[in-house]
C-alpha cells in the first residue's frame, strides 16, 4: 500500500495541508503543530523496510504451484502501480496480487497466462507514465493490465485531480494498445489504526476523494474502476493482526487475497472471459470505517447516554441534530449531566 521511507516522511506534508484546511489564526497554528507531531511519532514507529520485492514473474497454469520462465503464454497479465501492486508485506511470491491474480485467471479461464510486473515500490501516479513507457519498449502490450494506485499520492500530498488524471492517461494508453484494463482505486486509509487521530482522517478524506476521481478517470479512458475502499473493512477491522503485515500498513498474504478476490471478476469480465454470476457493485465507502471516526462515536456516546436517562433536554438535543454532528459542547453537558 504504502513504500514505508516516502510515506513517514510524507505524512508530514500532509498534515501541513491538513491544518492549513482546518483554519486560521491560532487555531490553524495548534492544528499544524499536533498533526506535525503526528506525522513525526508515526515516522518514528514506522522504520525502514528491509526485504525486497517478491519476484514471480513467468507463465502459470491454474493449479500449478511453480510458474514456468519460459515458454508461450495464451494470455499476457501485467501489474502496474505501487508496494501494493508489488506485495511489499508478502512473505512469499505465491501471495502477491499479481500471482494471485495470475493464478486465478488461469483457473478461471484454462489458459496459460503469463504474469510481468512492473510496479515500482514507492511510486506515485507521477512514476505510472514510466512504467508504461518501458512496457512497450520493452515489447508487444499485454492483454491485460491492472493498476494498484493511490496512498503514496495521499501521503505525498499530490493534488487529487493531478493524480487522477494521471492514472487516466495510463488507462488510456494501454487500453489504446489493447488492452483490458482495471484499476483498483485508493483503498480506505481511515482502518489503518498506525496513523493516529486526527492525521488518520486527513489521509482518509483526501484518499476517498483520490479514488472517486481515479474511477472518473479510469471509466472516462476506458478501463474498468474496482473501489477498494471497502478492501480493510469490516476484517481489517476485525482482525488487524491477521489482515496486516508486521509493519502495520501493507496487507498480509490474507489481505492481498481479499483484494484479489475482488479483481479477479472485473478481470476475467474486462477479457470477455468471466463465467461465474452477475459481478456485485462493490462500495466507495467502507462503512465500517466511517462508523469509526471520531464524531460519529461520540454521537453514538451521547444517544447511549440519553436512551439511559431519558434527559429532556438532551432528547431535545438530539431531535436538533438529526442529520448533522452534534456539537461537542453538547457532548460534554450530557456527559456532566450523567455523572450528577
Amino acid at each position: 500500500m504504502i513504500d514505508l521511507r516516502s510515506h513517514a516522511a510524507a505524512l508530514e506534508t500532509t498534515a501541513k495541508v491538513g491544518a492549513a484546511a482546518a483554519g486560521s489564526g491560532a487555531a490553524t497554528w495548534l492544528g499544524y503543530n499536533y498533526l506535525q507531531y503526528q506525522a513525526r511519532a508515526t515516522r518514528q514507529r514506522i522504520g525502514r523496510p528491509h526485504a525486497r520485492p517478491l519476484r514471480a514473474d513467468g507463465i502459470y497454469l491454474g493449479e500449478s504451484l511453480t510458474p514456468q520462465r519460459y515458454g508461450q503464454a495464451d494470455l499476457h497479465l501485467m501489474v502496474f502501480g505501487d508496494s501494493t501492486a508489488a506485495g511489499l508485506g508478502c512473505e512469499i511470491a505465491d501471495e502477491t496480487p499479481g500471482v494471485l491474480l495470475a493464478r486465478g485467471l488461469a483457473a478461471e479461464t484454462g489458459k496459460r497466462v503469463r504474469l510481468s510486473t512492473k510496479a515500482i515500490v514507492g511510486a506515485t501516479s507521477r512514476g505510472l507514465e514510466s512504467q508504461v513507457d518501458a512496457m512497450f519498449i520493452a515489447g508487444p502490450p499485454p492483454d491485460a493490465a491492472v493498476i494498484l494506485i493511490g496512498a503514496n499520492d495521499v501521503t505525498s500530498a499530490q493534488p487529487p485531480r493531478t493524480a487522477a488524471a494521471r492514472v487516466g492517461d495510463a488507462v488510456g494508453r494501454l487500453a489504446g494498445s489493447g488492452a483490458a484494463v482495471v484499476v483498483g482505486t485508493c483503498p480506505d486509509l481511515g482502518v489503518i489504526a498506525a496513523i493516529p487521530q486526527p492525521l488518520r482522517s486527513v489521509t482518509r478524506r483526501w484518499g476517498l476523494l483520490l479514488a472517486r476521481l481515479q474511477g472518473e478517470q479510469t471509466r472516462k479512458a476506458g478501463g474498468v474502476a474496482v473501489p477498494l475502499a471497502d478492501l480493510l473493512a469490516p476484517e481489517f477491522l476485525a482482525a488487524p493482526d491477521m489482515m496486516f503485515s508486521p509493519d502495520r500498513f501493507h496487507p498480509s498474504a490474507a489481505g492481498y487475497a481479499l483484494a484479489a478476490e475482488q479483481l479477479l471478476p472485473a478481470l476475467c469480465d474486462a477479457l470477455g472471459l468471466w463465467r461465474g454470476g452477475p459481478i456485485a457493485e462493490l462500495p466507495t465507502v467502507s462503512a465500517t470505517a466511517e462508523s469509526m471516526r471520531p464524531m460519529v462515536r461520540a454521537r453514538r456516546a451521547l444517544h447511549h447516554l440519553v436512551r439511559r436517562r431519558q434527559d429532556t433536554d438532551g432528547s431535545a438535543l438530539v431531535q436538533a441534530f438529526p442529520l448533522g454532528p452534534v456539537p461537542a459542547q453538547v457532548i460534554l453537558d450530557a456527559a456532566e449531566r450523567q455523572q450528577t
